[in-house]
């Protein structure tokens, strides 16, 4: 089954009529009015006594109907209360999914993941900047792009060690690539000398043992290492 999500640009009558006719599942999150705030007025109270530093929340599910609706469907409210703040958070996603409440606002808010993963690739990859004039042109070079940004993902997910498996593709360009360094060869040794900026003798043990854990290495005060 096909799925969309969407933020509330994309709250249209007419999108969600054609979402049931193809057999569409989708998650769309709609604009409060007051209509709604009736409809969850007894479970947006604040909670009586002392609130504690994890939010509670809470997850409502009813059906409703707007005006430019040609019949009601279903609403999942998300309402939390956080520590310091005096009115709750509410959410409102109207959906046709049959999940339970909490797995329809896990699926929505996947939106905004994607979202991160765009931008990341925006801001390291600058894969936006398709400045050929031809339409197939353009089409090839965001291939690369994103072949690049999944070469990057890979490489962070199976190479990185643990403690920096969240960097991202901007931090691992800057700390790890983009760095000064000088290849020295030897008879028997190659001696790899690095700038000393970021790079942590912690941090190329674990690379190089996770490329080629049969490799033999040593790691030299002088911040550099030799393969042998």
């Amino acid at each position: 089954m096909v799925k969309i999500r969407g933020d509330a640009a994309f709250a249209i009558p007419e999108l969600f009529e054609l979402c049931e006719e193809l057999g569409i599942g989708y998650a769309i999150r709609i604009k409060e009015n007051n209509k709604l705030r009736e409809k969850i007025r007894a479970y947006a109270t604040r909670p009586v006594g002392r609130p504690g530093r994890k939010p509670i929340v809470k997850y409502l599910s009813f059906q409703y109907r707007a005006a430019s609706w040609s019949k009601e469907r279903r609403l999942v409210a998300k309402i939390e209360h956080h520590q310091g703040e005096l009115f709750p958070r509410i959410g409102y996603i109207v959906t046709n999914l049959r999940y339970d409440n909490r797995r329809v606002v896990k699926f929505y808010n996947k939106r905004g993941t994607c979202e991160q993963w765009i931008k990341e690739g925006k801001y390291a990859l600058n894969w936006t900047r398709l400045s050929c004039q031809g339409f197939e042109e353009n089409e090839a070079r965001l291939k690369l792009f994103i072949m690049a940004y999944n070469f990057g993902n890979i490489f962070r997910t199976l190479v990185l060690p643990e403690g920096i498996q969240d960097w991202t593709l901007r931090t691992i360009q800057v700390k790890l690539i983009k760095i000064g360094g000088r290849l020295i060869r030897h008879a028997r040794y190659y001696y790899m000398l690095l700038a000393d900026v970021h790079i942590k003798e912690w941090i190329w043990r674990g690379i190089m043992r996770k490329i080629s854990p049969d490799n033999h290495f040593h790691i030299l005060s002088d911040n550099s290492f030799t393969l042998f």
